[in-house]
């Protein structure tokens, strides 16, 4: 089995990437935000810790955490985002490795998993490649403003906190650039499989 691990700036386009490699190869795929949301559901390993850390005031009237009262908390001061981290982000980690093992005795070939702080997070160590989704600043522009309604302000806030184009290179195998049509895109990770599946 090969595991890969996808990242890139928002709007490269890793949503139809992922779907591509679903639909064509039968790829598992995971994804990171997915497996944090789940980890922080009643019941669940972070559940707990998060309750304790920062009090019953983050839960609806459910008891689940609620999401955007979370993030509000989460987002105005900066050391409560490194507690959240410290919390979620080796759970997830764990996740992902037993999901790697599951996969494995399952007889999966191809394994992905698609996280925001790939890099940042180390999922190098674990993964046997990283491939950079490629996308120009403007074309990432372009997208985001049709596909989400996102405007400029928003998008420059987003792009300031991820890594720049050098830095993904730097820490990248394989690029893929989706930067023009996606018939051109889909060929060039059929070339890709290929090498991998030789």
């Amino acid at each position: 089995m090969r595991t890969i691990g996808l990242t890139g700036g928002v709007g490269a386009g890793k949503s139809l990437i992922i779907n591509y490699l679903k639909d064509k190869y039968g790829a598992k795929v995971i994804l990171a935000d997915e497996v944090a949301h789940k980890l922080e559901e009643p019941s669940q390993p972070c559940y707990n810790r998060l309750v304790e850390v920062f009090g019953s005031g983050i839960l609806d009237s459910q008891g689940y955490i609620d999401k955007k009262a979370f993030a509000k908390l989460i987002f105005s001061d900066n050391k409560n985002l490194e507690k959240v981290n410290e919390i979620i982000h080796p759970a997830v980690k764990a996740y992902i490795l037993d999901e790697i093992e599951a996969s494995k005795t399952a007889g999966v070939k191809l394994f992905f998993l698609e996280a925001a702080l790939l890099i940042e997070e180390g999922y190098g160590d674990i993964l046997d490649d990283i491939w950079y989704i490629y996308a120009s600043e403007e074309t990432r522009r372009e997208r985001l403003k049709s596909s989400r309604g996102y405007d400029d302000l928003k998008i420059d806030s987003i792009f300031a906190g991820q890594l720049s184009d050098k830095q993904f290179r730097e820490a990248c195998k394989i690029i893929i650039d989706n930067d023009q049509d996606f018939s051109f895109t889909s060929k060039y990770i059929d070339g890709v499989i290929g090498e991998i599946h030789e």
